[in-house]
């Protein structure tokens, strides 16, 4: 009797089970499988999480009615009826919506290969096309300070030259991608970021720290990787943006985008297009300009066909034509001003990635290529002085690159990242009047290796090195990285890595911009004992975001360490024989930018969504830097605040009516004002005020429903409270670098979108 009574029990237990049923299915967004998704039956303590490719199985359920309900950080919750009976299996397909689109994003930047955001051992922020929407960036350059440890500096009254800097370094720490390809050249970073229109771009990929040196040199402070716009269905929109500087100088945006792609889905093409008018602005009544006059015409597509599953090619290309001046007498020739600048660039950019996959899926290479080309024409002079130069530079990138996974590898899984890269840059640069010219060629071969382990569902390590040789530096230089992710359950992830970086000396950067000082202008020169600069980079940082049916939030907290050796600086030197001041580019001993970076984020049922973001940061030099003859020297760096950020607010952010409030905090800094300038009798240090540039924008879409298109219009004002410098120079003799704070002034706007939105 002892024996049969568990045996009838285990028999009863085996008949309960047998009798249950079963939901099995495939989390998706956009077509894309949303991995590590929590799936539970309302009620109930069953449940399950989605696998990799999105896929999931509950078993054991009772017979029944229930609601499957499926949430994932990034995306709305989904909620499914489901009637389960006996012995039964239901299939289901989950099709989420996005909500925090940028959260749980596929990334590319990080690790050279496809990851999503909160799976990827590198952090990686995300600036979409939605940001650039409710803040009214029409340039890249307008959208970039609305993420955290990102600030875009204006760095010459004149001609408006802008840099962006990046955990307190300057621009030309950051290096600059288009579509994964480090061709944006150094030329192109004095005024490339503003003349990208936002319309060509689908997002921007920012890597902070040095984790990013598997792209070669200049990624020391990190990485933004700017993805055009990629065919995926077929469309069109057309827009006008008309914006009112100071309710008076008017600034005028049109737009086209069309993408078309072929029923099979194996060929697409998407087309941009962008035309900007803005006239010279003088905020003092001087007769000067303190932002210059803009024509600018741009166009470009990005392409692909897929031969077959296993093969696909994609093609980019877009082409830039603008014309600044500033300065004063706009309308006349440059050479005919009391003081001015003029710009006209023509520069092209095209690339193209071929992409092969091995039948076993687990093997894959892609062979890729781009080139650009500028031409520039220019002015800098003042009184009539033959100022005029000319400017060539192209640069070519190539390569191949090796992907293996090895999906059993000492207990997890494993990517291997292998490759070979050329990189080439040419420039040539002169104004005879300043006996100024460059003359330079820049080779950069690369080799790089990278391991991609996931240990454990929860750890990962990622190592990898790259081995760098420049024609500019003796030696081979090898830079090493290692990350780590740790995932505590669903919710947390914590982060820390360690790179090694280096920046080969360049022949024009943003630092190098000639501008007018001391009644004349400043001529830099580069020493011929200028040797490569090192970094040593560490980061570290805590990622949580938790999301139930209503609501999602969450905040990171990140701290870096950055130590700089032989680091570039720049001093003063003296005066040639016509007046104009001397600069001499040179290296230092050793600098340090250390900080921490809090971001929050917030979205409750659709009904608004927040994100913000504050950097608090510290940058000295080892050794006192002279950038001024007259002043004793200074570790501080200049230019460089120790506080900054960002919030946007957008209130119902997908219904037709849509508020958006955002913001830009620049805190007090240090800035140099040299000598000549009305009423500036020796250089001096000047202190700045903290600023906060305050938006609003308010849009409604309507469907006109006999076309099936959708209409858009769009008001606000930026800076609505006029936090704007108040102290320009004025005349000829300004000093043309003694520029802070906000790009511009109070500025009223209104526009319309019209097509498929």
């Amino acid at each position: 009797m002892r024996r049969i009574l568990p045996a009838l029990l285990l028999l009863l237990s085996a008949s309960a089970i047998a009798q249950n049923g079963s939901v099995k299915g495939k989390v998706t967004a956009n077509g894309a499988p949303v991995p590590y998704a929590n799936i539970i039956l309302s009620n109930t303590t069953l449940g399950a999480s989605s696998g990799r490719q999105g896929a999931f199985e509950v078993k054991n359920i009772p017979p029944g009615n229930y609601e499957l309900v499926v949430s994932a950080i990034g995306f709305q919750t989904s909620t499914l009826k489901l009637k389960i009976t006996a012995d039964q299996q239901v299939t289901v397909a989950v099709a989420m919506n996005e909500t925090f689109a940028a959260l749980n994003e596929v990334v590319v930047t990080g690790t050279r290969t496809s990851r999503r955001r909160l799976e990827s051992p590198v952090a990686v922020n995300i600036l979409d096309s939605r940001t650039f929407n409710i803040t009214q960036s029409n340039t890249l350059s307008d959208g970039l300070c609305f993420q955290p440890g990102l600030r875009m500096e204006t760095d010459c009254q004149t001609c408006n030259y802008s840099q962006l800097r990046m955990n307190g370094m300057g621009g030309a720490y950051s290096q600059i991608l288009i579509n994964s390809r480090p061709v944006f050249s150094s030329l192109m970073s004095l005024y490339g970021l503003e003349q990208i229109p936002s319309n060509m771009i689908d997002r921007v990929e920012v890597v902070k720290g040095g984790g990013s040196v598997l792209y070669g040199s200049s990624a020391i402070a990190g990485t933004v990787n700017i993805i055009t716009k990629e065919p995926k269905k077929s469309s069109f929109t057309v827009s006008n943006n008309t914006s009112l500087v100071d309710g008076k100088v008017p600034d005028n945006f049109i737009n086209a985008n069309v993408t078309v792609v072929n029923e099979d889905q194996n060929a697409g093409v998407s087309f941009f297009a962008s035309h900007r008018n803005r006239d010279a602005y003088d905020a003092n009544g001087d007769g000067y300009s303190e932002m210059p006059k803009l024509t600018n015409n741009s166009f470009g597509f990005n392409a692909f066909l897929k031969f077959d599953p296993r093969n696909k090619l994609e093609l980019n290309g877009w082409s830039i034509n603008e014309e600044r001046r500033g300065g004063n007498k706009i309308d006349e020739q440059a050479d005919k001003a009391d003081q001015s600048e003029y710009r006209l660039h023509n520069i092209l950019v095209g690339g193209f990635n071929y992409e092969h996959r091995f039948r076993n899926e687990n093997t894959s290479f892609s062979i890729y290529g781009s080139a650009q080309n500028t031409k520039r024409n220019h002015y800098t002079g003042m009184d009539h002085v033959d100022g005029w130069g000319k400017t060539k530079n192209h640069s070519f990138q190539g390569g191949i690159q090796v992907n293996h996974t090895l999906n059993d590898f000492l207990g997890g899984k494993n990517t291997l990242t292998t490759g070979i890269e050329e990189q080439y840059e040419y420039t040539f640069d002169e104004i005879k009047a300043y006996d100024y010219l460059i003359d330079q060629k820049v080779n950069l071969a690369g080799a790089f290796l990278q391991s991609d382990w996931e240990v454990t569902p929860s750890f990962t390590v990622l190592s990898g090195l790259r081995v760098n040789k420049s024609n500019r530096v003796k030696e081979a230089i090898v830079t090493p990285r290692l990350s780590m992710l740790y995932k505590l359950g669903t919710t947390t992830q914590f982060r820390a890595s360690y790179a090694r970086g280096f920046k080969a000396p360049q022949a024009l950067e943003t630092d190098m911009h000639m501008a007018f000082a001391n009644g004349g202008v400043s001529v830099i020169r580069v020493s011929p004992d200028l040797i490569a600069e090192t970094s040593n980079s560490f980061n570290a940082s805590a990622d949580f975001n938790k999301a139930n049916e209503k609501l999602i939030y969450g905040f990171t907290l990140d701290g870096f360490y950055t130590r700089l050796n032989n680091v570039f600086i720049l001093e003063e030197t003296g005066t040639d024989e016509n007046g104009n001041q001397q600069l001499i580019r040179k290296n230092g001993g050793i600098a340090t930018v250390k900080g921490v970076t809090l971001e929050g984020r917030l979205n409750y049922s659709q009904r608004f969504q927040l994100e913000t973001g504050v950097t608090l940061q510290k940058s000295v030099y080892g050794d006192p830097v002279a950038w001024s003859t007259e002043l004793p020297g200074s570790t501080k760096y200049l230019r460089t605040p120790e506080v900054y950020g960002f919030y946007t607010l957008t209130i119902l952010p997908q219904s037709r009516f849509n508020a958006a409030l955002s913001g830009v905090l620049t805190g007090p800094m240090d800035i140099p004002h040299f000598a000549g300038a009305p009423g500036i009798d020796k250089d001096l240090v000047k202190r700045t005020s903290a600023f906060l540039e305050t938006n609003l924008k308010l849009s409604y879409q309507f469907t006109l429903k006999s076309i099936g298109q959708d209409l858009q219009f769009n008001a606000g004002i930026q800076n609505i409270f006029n936090q704007y410098q108040d102290d320009f120079d004025t005349g000829k003799n300004r000093d043309s670098n003694y520029i802070y704070g906000p790009g511009r002034p109070r500025t009223f706007f209104f526009g319309f979108k019209f097509g498929l939105m």
